[in-house]
């Protein structure tokens, strides 16, 4: 299980992970950024305020009282949005956060995300015509807790074990 909302708690760390996203957000062309609550929220406001591009997000549920909005933040219909997250393993999340912003009249072709599990998330939003973009992906990781002595190769076999049974069960 990797937390990555303890982030919030390392503003050192949070800072070199907006960085990070703003390296692949570079390569990409957008108008705004879309955060995925709640995880996400902390991580696309560090990069919002690093790259300086307006931040939105969609509610996981539309307010009951004052303006009933679903999605939070200023945007013009047709604008392009690029969408962040913390991790991604499969693409469901993903593409409930996405519905929201397409009847709103936005534009959506990429996900960033800090990790990609490797479990299929990638696929299933190419399925649906979204392209996924990640900083790491979790066997690059293993491998360097491992090479560091963080963890033992057992246990990072151990892991990658796990995610092939889940890979394959679905």
């Amino acid at each position: 299980y990797l937390d990555l909302r303890l982030l919030v708690s390392q503003p050192e760390v949070l800072q070199r992970a907006a960085q990070a996203y703003a390296e692949i957000l570079k390569t990409l062309r957008f108008d705004r950024l879309a955060g995925i609550p709640y995880a996400a929220l902390p991580i696309a406001t560090a990069v919002s305020l690093q790259m300086g591009v307006p931040l939105l997000y969609p509610r996981k549920e539309a307010k009951e009282y004052g303006t009933r909005r679903g999605i939070e933040g200023h945007w013009e219909q047709g604008e392009l949005v690029v969408v962040l997250d913390d991790l991604i393993t499969t693409g469901g999340s993903k593409l409930r956060a996405i519905a929201p912003l397409e009847e709103a009249g936005l534009e959506v072709e990429d996900v960033v995300v800090l990790v990609d599990r490797g479990q299929g998330g990638g696929d299933e939003l190419a399925e649906h015509g979204y392209r996924l973009h990640s900083v790491l992906k979790l066997k690059e990781i293993l491998e360097m807790l491992s090479e560091h002595g963080r963890i033992s190769t057992e246990q990072r076999d151990e892991v990658l074990a796990f995610l092939a049974r889940r890979n394959r069960s679905g």
